[in-house]
């Protein structure tokens, strides 16, 4: 099997609540997502798919709901503050039934992605994204 894989990065705030640490404070993350994609056959230029594709569907997603805002769990009873912040400024809060672990964000970001390029003709195989430069989650088809 043939695969290729496009990188997108953006930047988000969440919280773990319950954490036994300091991830259950508000703070921040350059989150990079990897992107694996595969097809039944090469397009007539020998590709899965264009990267430029992936970008413009996932990328445009994640830009429009993720990227400069707020990954929080819907339960979460310190979120309201940051989700009426966040509207005045202009940027929603997206919403999670789950807390927002990088488990959970991957997941969320295939369900998304399958969605997106299945039109495409492709089949999303894996998604890694990684929350800090040495920490990832992966999520496999």
């Amino acid at each position: 099997m043939v695969t290729c894989t496009r990188r997108l990065e953006w930047d988000a705030m969440h919280r773990i609540p319950r954490h036994e640490s300091k991830c259950r404070a508000f703070h921040g993350h350059r989150y990079a997502a990897e992107i694996t994609c595969s097809a039944r056959a090469l397009d007539g230029l020998g590709r899965v798919i264009d990267f430029g594709v992936i970008k413009a569907k996932v990328g445009a997603w994640i830009d429009l709901h993720w990227d400069h805002t707020a990954i929080l769990m819907r339960d979460d009873p310190e979120a309201a503050p940051i989700a009426e912040a966040n509207a005045r400024l202009g940027r929603p809060v997206y919403w999670l039934d789950a807390s927002p672990t990088a488990e959970n964000i991957v997941a969320e970001l295939a369900r998304v992605a399958q969605e997106l390029l299945r039109p495409h003709g492709v089949s999303v195989e894996r998604i890694r994204l990684w929350e800090t430069p040495n920490g990832s989650a992966e999520w496999t088809r």
